[in-house]
């Protein structure tokens, strides 16, 4: 779960090991571990960072937005087949949907006030 995290963080724009750890809410070691592991299979590339030595830039390969598409739909067939198994599964997913945006916006603050989170 963690290497579908970061790599699903990587494709949607956060480029730094360093900002996904604060995004994640995860340890360092435990993002650099997931990042080497995707790297090694292929599904992320590390780049550097032009003007910044100590810098490294994250980037999905073609490989991992495959993978990524592959794992998204099928998490999504599963999720679908439980979210069929409630009373109303359109008012479950319009919760969930609102729990995702909620949840967002609360990471994005506390990323914003964390020292060295972006502002």
């Amino acid at each position: 779960m963690p290497q579908y995290r970061v790599l699903a963080m990587v494709a949607g724009g956060d480029e730094r090991a360093s900002w996904l750890a604060g995004r994640l809410s995860l340890a360092k070691p435990t993002v650099s571990a997931a990042v080497d592991g995707l790297v090694e299979r292929g599904l992320l590339v590390r780049e550097a960072v032009a003007g910044d030595r100590r810098a490294v830039r994250l980037g999905v390969t073609p490989a991992g937005r495959k993978q990524l598409a592959r794992t998204e739909r099928a998490m999504a067939e599963r999720l679908g087949a439980v979210l069929e198994q409630t009373r109303d599964p359109e008012a479950v997913d319009a919760a969930l949907a609102d729990l995702a945006s909620a949840l967002d916006g609360f990471m994005a603050e506390r990323v914003g006030r964390r020292p060295g989170g972006g502002k």
